[in-house]
């Protein structure tokens, strides 16, 4: 061996080396309450990098990231600010105490509580059509001692007013489809996606698609979870991609 060729690998062995060390930095620690008494279990615990993990039934977690990266805890839907790692000052021993008090939530609290699907804004503009109930017979009820007791006669009406009432039905549960849509879309945003697997263009489209959880898994996964599941989509996308160039290759 050459003596260039011997600097050159020693040069290539510390590149990956280096490279492979800063992939190897740990952090770790515990999560508590507001009290900073009572550890919390199940908080996600992610990093800019889209590592991530979470906390065990004694409020510990260690995550491998880059120097790099920012780490921030997610719990019951609400995220902390980003802490950038080489500003941890001790990386073996990071607690945080987030502003949640355990009194307050059910006896065992491993999922996220599920999210408020409704805009309030949306429910004011559409008070009637979310409040709408199919009409039924109803009985007058007079203010005066000597009124007759009678069917109240637009109830009567309403009844028999198929096409009003197919109608508003139909745009309630409309709206409230559409509530849901922007729920996933919130969640399984193309931001986060293209975060983790850096795909775009048509790529990304066929993804988003293709790969589109349904409301319960959005609703009950926490953020590691969704960020694992967009994960494993993305590498069976990959190998699907991979099977369809071969295909390709074959047909020409």
């Amino acid at each position: 061996m050459t003596l260039k060729r011997y600097i050159l690998l020693i040069l290539l062995v510390s590149g990956s080396l280096a490279g492979f060390s800063q992939l190897q930095v740990q952090v770790k620690g515990k999560v508590f309450d507001m009290t900073q008494q009572v550890p919390l279990v199940g908080v996600s615990v992610i990093s800019t990098g889209g590592s991530g993990t979470q906390t065990d039934s004694l409020g510990r977690y260690t995550i491998y990231v880059k120097e790099s990266d920012s780490i921030w805890f997610s719990y019951l839907n609400k995220g902390t600010p980003k802490y950038p790692v080489v500003a941890i000052p001790n990386q073996q021993n990071f607690e945080i105490s987030l502003h949640v008090n355990v009194t307050e939530l059910r006896p065992i609290m491993v999922k996220q509580r599920n999210y408020h699907l409704d805009s309030l804004a949306n429910r004011e503009e559409y008070a009637k059509v979310f409040n709408y109930k199919k009409p039924g017979l109803g009985i007058v009820h007079p203010n005066t001692q000597n009124a007759a007791v009678g069917v109240d006669l637009d109830q009567l009406v309403d009844v028999f007013n198929f096409k009003k009432n197919r109608r508003m039905a139909n745009f309630r549960d409309r709206l409230v489809a559409e509530e849901k849509d922007k729920y996933i879309d919130h969640r399984f945003s193309r931001a986060l996606v293209i975060r983790l697997t850096q795909l775009k263009g048509a790529e990304l489209d066929t993804f988003m698609v293709r790969y589109r959880p349904d409301l319960v898994l959005v609703e009950t996964a926490t953020d590691y979870e969704l960020q694992s599941y967009i994960k494993q989509c993305y590498d069976r996308f990959m190998k699907w991609k991979q099977i369809m160039g071969e295909l390709r290759k074959e047909d020409n």
